[in-house]
């Protein structure tokens, strides 16, 4: 399908508006983008037959492609039989604080997962060859694995997505092919379990992840391009400064005890996906007395995932004084769910639209993440686009235009 496809671009005010046209929430940060993942079917005379939201879930690949096939027989001419024979059963992820053993892609076993030491992983599939040069990606960062090995940095594991290889002999072919061994292990992830766990969104992608597992750096290759191992160590020596431990959630419960009446509601609230826009315009009106802090986030927008920690910690930590609330775009309810499980913070989420965005703030939000402060009186007085790269950023905002606006 690779070479089937035709791709359409132009300029960014074109592109804005097509967007705004078909209700596409996109993000745009450090180069890269992010968007609602949606597949629309449109009829010769240009009206909307189907419109399908999806989300990237590797273990599921499958079924979906399944779902598809027998969607696309009911807009057919005597709806042909679609082979189905694939559960629907709901599969569990394997996330980075799980120690697991992988078969290597030359053979032996690859240990992924928490070991009490920071690690880096890199996703891909011999596939991303058709888009990059991934062989030169690969050998870059057998660059980086000797630097880390001298100087203490994580080592680098790289791990095939095996599930979404035309063979099982695919993995073992490119890395044979290339003109030395690479000095990193590579691991197979044959249901795609362990990239759904690690939040992988794209390929080829690299994840950093704490020695307890927690995620604290993603880079996207496929959309930021070809990274280098100096801006790989930056990126990494600054995540692991700026990245504080996540609190308990006794921490939390601690944090948060004798909150006042209306902010003790949001904490029962905690990590609840609530109605749309009328809703969450409701509670803002509600919450007059308080300053409030709604941050714009998507399952999807890697931006939001990167930031949702500092949130998590700053909801901890101002909440008896400051109300936080999420404003979901763009998401099923069940990715939105998914995310927020894996995430935990001290407040709701509303489930809503680009559109009903420009309700609460007049002069229109068009990317995601952003972040909303609201005064005691209700009135909106701050927004500020983009992500939150440290717990101080964060913290400082909320001092300048909640605490003190």
């Amino acid at each position: 399908m690779v070479h089937s496809w035709h791709f359409l671009t132009g300029s960014l005010p074109a592109l804005k508006r097509v967007w705004r046209s078909y209700n596409i929430g996109v993000a745009i940060e450090s180069g890269q983008v992010d968007h609602t993942a949606a597949l629309y079917v449109i009829t010769p005379q240009g009206r909307l037959a189907r419109l399908y939201v999806t989300q990237l879930v590797y273990a599921a690949v499958p079924q979906l492609g399944q779902l598809l096939a027998q969607e696309a027989s009911k807009l057919l001419p005597g709806h042909p039989a679609v082979h189905s024979h694939l559960s629907y059963a709901q599969t569990a992820t394997i996330t980075p604080s799980r120690r697991i053993r992988v078969p290597g892609a030359m053979g032996g076993e690859v240990a992924l997962g928490a070991n009490g030491k920071p690690r880096l992983y890199l996703f891909f599939a011999t596939w991303d060859q058709e888009v990059m040069n991934l062989r030169a990606q690969l050998e870059t960062l057998a660059a980086y694995q000797t630097e880390a090995l001298h100087s203490g940095l994580p080592l680098l594991t790289a791990v095939d997505e095996g599930s979404l290889e035309p063979s099982r002999a695919a993995p073992g072919r490119l890395l044979a092919s290339l003109p030395r061994p690479l000095p990193y292990p590579v691991g197979i992830d044959r249901t795609g379990q362990i990239a759904d766990g690690y939040e992988v969104q794209d390929e080829p992608w690299l994840v950093l992840t704490s020695g307890t597992g927690r995620l604290l750096w993603y880079y996207d290759i496929s959309t930021g391009g070809p990274i280098s191992p100096a801006y790989m160590i930056r990126q990494i020596r600054a995540a692991l400064v700026r990245s504080p431990n996540a609190p308990s959630s006794a921490l939390v419960q601690e944090e948060l005890a004798g909150s006042p009446r209306p902010l003790a509601k949001l904490h029962q609230q905690s990590d609840h996906l609530l109605g749309g826009e009328p809703a969450l315009a409701a509670e803002i009106r509600a919450l007059r007395g308080y300053p409030v802090v709604v941050n714009v986030w998507a399952s999807w927008c890697t931006p939001c995932r990167a930031e949702f920690g500092l949130f998590g910690n700053a909801s901890a930590y101002f909440g008896r004084h400051v109300a936080f609330l999420g404003a979901d775009v763009g998401d099923s309810p069940g990715n939105a769910q998914a995310f927020m499980a894996q995430h935990p913070v001290s407040y709701p989420s509303y489930q809503m639209s680009i559109p009903d965005l420009t309700a609460l703030d007049p002069a229109g939000i068009g990317d995601t993440p952003s972040t909303l402060y609201f005064n005691r009186a209700g009135k909106l007085i701050h927004t500020h686009i983009g992500q939150y790269l440290t717990q101080g950023s964060l913290n400082y905002e909320i001092e300048t235009y909640a605490l003190r606006g």
